[in-house]
């Protein structure tokens, strides 16, 4: 129970701390701190705590493992001891196991004595504390402090972390726009149905590739032939089959399920997660992996030890016993399922609709994974229309391994557009996937080989059709390098950089906007050209933005009204550029919640989502230069005439009401 406890704690403390990224939870503590000198170097921290009435702060006493408050300082000093003052409380608490905690109620001040060590001008740490009231737990939740030191040794506090700003505040709560009355009522479209159906056909096909690799594809007459042969009658073989197949889609739905309660922490850490550099780094590294291991170099399992347990619980028979089995297929076939799932994942979170695409996606993906089980139980006689297992599904890895590269560099290109690093300019990306096309045209003729590989006697109808196939895929990329206006490849478009991020000096840019990421700036030009504002919330690892920018721009009528008569603002949510610090505060939202504002990211995401209640990108709005809603928002419309209605009704709107 220990050890379930320890991992409770664990996991809310990843919660907690991936939302206090975005949305600082409302402190049920409030710090106050000073300092005193005891000697040379050595200190003595008075932090004082006020706690919130009915919580219950923890003390600095508690075990690593349990419940608990800490305090932190820089590698310049060094905590000899802590004191706490106040009225310390021991009683068991039932929703830790009856576990003994120690706490504090109204007040605690703790005396933490420190020493510093060489030439130190500052002292900076953090209390980062736990409460508890009721059933629910807070933390830790990091407060932090900071100390300058005079030349004389001298300490003395300052304001530690953000502070909340006023103007700050206001540049972000456009108080003039009314989303409740456009002058026009035009736009305003829902894209969400189309989209959510395109996804659950995405995971279909997903989970289709899925079924013809070698961790799954031997398991399906096995499977099949296990239920007719085991059950007393074809009805109950049929029916213990279909039960079979929807644990298999319950399972890979029940996998979406944390990213609902991440999306209800914050309206935008779907989004920070799916931008975030380091996940992007980390994703690219683990699909370059799975394409080693799909090369077979090696192999990736989940722990034997996993599966046997798991296995073991499919002899207990009746439903349970079937639940166990499809548990045992997900497990089993990670290794293959895996690279598939992880470019799901990676695609849903960067769409539109945050958790509830992937729950969409996923269902697909069972959906399709557990099909030919229940289809096949059905009809028997099918299974022998399916071709045997053999060398053919090695080669279906060694074709995913190279896709696993070309989705690789995806990653790469998102974490580095979003730092402006410069290494995956739009023709690096078209190279990397022509080289891996070329590739697998040579893999599927038998001119390059694997270590799991067997010679290729004869080549088959199948590989030449594919290798064709494959070929006339890789042609179509090759004006992808070029720096003609045959560069944008319209079929993948929105999954290369950008056709201004480009190797090219005088690369086709498309339109430009007049402004980027200066709100204020894009209102003053407005005002002294007379013209409304066309507001773009964008994203630099935004699929559906660059299909926007072009697909849909680049039309005449499109292109027309936007550079003649709109003055367009490109404001990127997921612009890791730190703002100057003095333009860093900490916001309200309209929640209550505190949200430091500290990148350029941060500013545009929170304008977006406190003054239009949405958080998808892209989102086009249309205002005057007054700050009037001239029609109602609308996102992804692929349709460039309907987009170019749109536009022309906020220009109209906005003639009339001049």
């Amino acid at each position: 129970m220990k050890h379930l406890l320890t991992f409770l704690i664990l996991i809310t403390a990843v919660f907690a701390v991936k939302a206090q990224d975005t949305a600082t939870q409302a402190s049920v503590a409030k710090w106050e701190y000073t300092a005193e000198k005891k000697a040379e170097k050595e200190y003595i921290l008075h932090l004082k705590g006020t706690v919130e009435k009915d919580w219950k702060l923890f003390s600095t006493t508690m075990k690593d493992d349990e419940p608990n408050t800490r305090v932190v300082v820089d590698s310049a000093a060094t905590i000899t001891g802590i004191t706490e003052q106040g009225t310390l409380k021991k009683a068991p608490e039932a929703l830790f196991d009856n576990l003994e905690i120690k706490y504090f109620e109204g007040a605690v001040t703790l005396d933490v004595a420190v020493k510093l060590s060489g030439a130190v001008t500052k002292l900076e740490g953090a209390v980062n504390y736990m409460a508890l009231k009721g059933d629910e737990v807070v933390g830790p939740e990091e407060v932090k402090f900071r100390f300058n030191v005079d030349a004389s040794g001298n300490i003395v506090n300052v304001a530690a972390g953000l502070q909340e700003s006023a103007a700050g505040g206001q540049n972000l709560k456009r108080t003039a726009i009314d989303m409740a009355n456009p002058l026009s009522n035009c736009g305003g479209a829902e894209q969400e149905p189309k989209s959510l159906w395109g996804l659950f056909i995405l995971g279909m096909v997903g989970g289709f590739i899925a079924l013809l690799t070698p961790c799954v594809f031997p398991m399906i007459p096995l499977t099949v032939s296990f239920f007719t042969k085991k059950s007393q009658d074809k009805k109950t073989g049929v029916l213990n089959a279909t039960i079979y197949g929807f644990f298999i889609f319950l399972i890979y739905v029940l996998l979406s399920l944390p990213f609902h309660f991440l999306d209800s922490l914050d309206p935008e850490i779907l989004n920070n997660i799916s931008t975030n550099v380091w996940l992007n780094l980390i994703f690219f590294v683990i699909f370059i992996v799975f394409a080693i291991s799909f090369f077979g170099y090696f192999e990736i399992t989940l722990p034997s030890g996993l599966a046997s347990k798991v296995d073991a619980k499919t002899s207990v028979g009746g439903i349970i016993g079937i639940f166990f089995m499809a548990l045992t297929l997900a497990l089993v076939s990670f290794s293959c399922t895996g690279p598939i799932l992880g470019s799901l994942l990676a695609g849903s979170l960067s769409t539109d609709g945050g958790a509830m695409q992937l729950t969409v996606g996923m269902g697909g993906f069972g959906f399709a994974l557990a099909l030919p089980f229940a289809l096949f139980a059905m009809f028997p006689n099918l299974l022998k229309s399916l071709p045997k297992s053999g060398g053919w599904l090695t080669s279906v890895k060694v074709v995913l391994g190279f896709i696993e590269i070309a989705m690789a560099i995806k990653f790469l290109s998102n974490a580095d557009l979003v730092t402006h690093w410069g290494l995956v300019k739009r023709e690096v990306f078209f190279a990397v996937w022509i080289i891996c096309g070329f590739l697998i045209v040579l893999y599927l003729l038998g001119k390059i080989r694997f270590p799991h590989d067997a010679p290729l006697k004869k080549i088959s109808t199948t590989r030449w059709i594919l290798a064709a196939v494959f070929l006339a895929m890789t042609i179509y990329l090759l004006p992808g390098v070029t720096n003609t206006k045959y560069a944008n490849r319209q079929l993948i478009s929105g999954f290369p950089p950008p056709l201004s991020y480009s190797l090219y000096k005088n690369a086709a840019k498309g339109v430009e906007a007049n402004v980027v990421n200066d709100y204020e700036a894009a209102l003053k030009l407005a005002k002294e050209q007379h013209k409304p504002i066309l507001i773009d919330f964008t994203g630099w690892a935004c699929v559906n933005c660059r299909k926007m920018e072009e697909n849909v721009w680049p039309d005449e009528k499109v292109k027309a009204l936007i550079e003649e008569d709109y003055i367009l603002v490109s404001l990127y949510v997921d612009d890791r550029k730190l703002l100057p610090e003095d333009q860093q505060f900490l916001f309200t939202t309209n929640t209550g919640r505190k949200k430091e504002i500290k990148s350029i990211g941060d500013k545009y995401a929170t304008m977006q989502t406190e003054n239009f209640v949405n958080n998808s990108q892209p989102y086009y709005v249309l205002i005057s230069p007054d700050e009037k809603l001239l029609t109602k928002p609308v996102g992804y419309t692929p349709n460039a005439g309907e987009y170019a209605n749109w536009l022309k009704c906020g220009l109209d709107a906005f003639k009339k009401n001049k």
